[in-house]
């Protein structure tokens, strides 16, 4: 433990420091790379909930991760300092996509390259990931053998009986539907039913709240497509 401790207060300020055009070359490599990251993420997302702020983020987490990397250097005085500012910081803002997830590690990866001076690296790190992803859909890879199921949510009058009220409606509509849950709302008042459902090829999403409006005494009604992406 002795040594440990010794080898750090040897460490502590020796760092080798860049210089000023080293570190802005750093900078320059990690915008490029941030900017290649966030054209990317724009033309392969398909969701709704497009962000522009996130893809904004991306850019100033590349370059953020960049200047930390390049003000600690291998000074490991300065990196436990970071550690011990990090640890106090609570993020809070959920990642509604996975694949958010892996450009918000591509972009942290992009700038800790730049900012260690692997540039060759990182840049054609950075170009083959892109290409993948861009490459993953342009041929749509892995997309869903069938179309993806949505989710139909109905108020209803309560003590209503489902099968005879939205039985034949969900035949009309839907080639398949599984009640999900049911439960009271509005303090006993309705009752809400959430389906998960396979709308008929045919069937537009007017329709679904049109046909479902006319049994349900005008109370809400909320269709979701894509069950997969966010809950109702």
């Amino acid at each position: 433990m002795d040594e440990v401790l010794r080898f750090i207060e040897l460490e502590a300020g020796r760092g080798v420091a860049l210089s000023l055009w080293e570190a802005l070359f750093a900078f320059l490599v990690a915008l490029l790379a941030s900017l290649c990251i966030a054209i990317t993420y724009r033309l392969t997302h398909r969701t709704p909930g497009y962000s522009q702020s996130f893809v904004h983020t991306l850019v100033l987490i590349t370059l953020i991760t960049a200047f930390i990397m390049v003000v600690i250097g291998s000074n490991l005085a300065r990196a436990f300092s970071l550690i011990g500012a990090m640890s106090i910081i609570r993020f809070r803002n959920a990642v509604k996509e996975t694949r958010d997830v892996g450009f918000l590690f591509l972009a942290i990866a992009a700038g800790m390259g730049a900012g260690t001076r692997f540039y060759s690296m990182t840049l054609i790190a950075v170009g083959l990931m892109c290409f993948v992803m861009l490459m993953l859909e342009r041929f749509d890879f892995a997309r869903p053998i069938e179309r993806p199921e949505g989710l139909l949510r109905i108020q209803l009058p309560p003590d209503s009986d489902l099968e005879k009220l939205l039985g034949p409606i969900l035949e009309k509509l839907f080639e398949s539907h599984s009640l999900v849950s049911l439960e009271t709302a509005k303090k006993g008042l309705v009752m809400e039913a959430l389906y998960s459902v396979q709308p008929r090829p045919e069937v537009t999403a007017p329709e679904i709240l049109k046909e479902v409006g006319t049994v349900n005494e005008g109370l809400k009604v909320h269709y979701h497509h894509g069950a997969h992406t966010d809950p109702l």
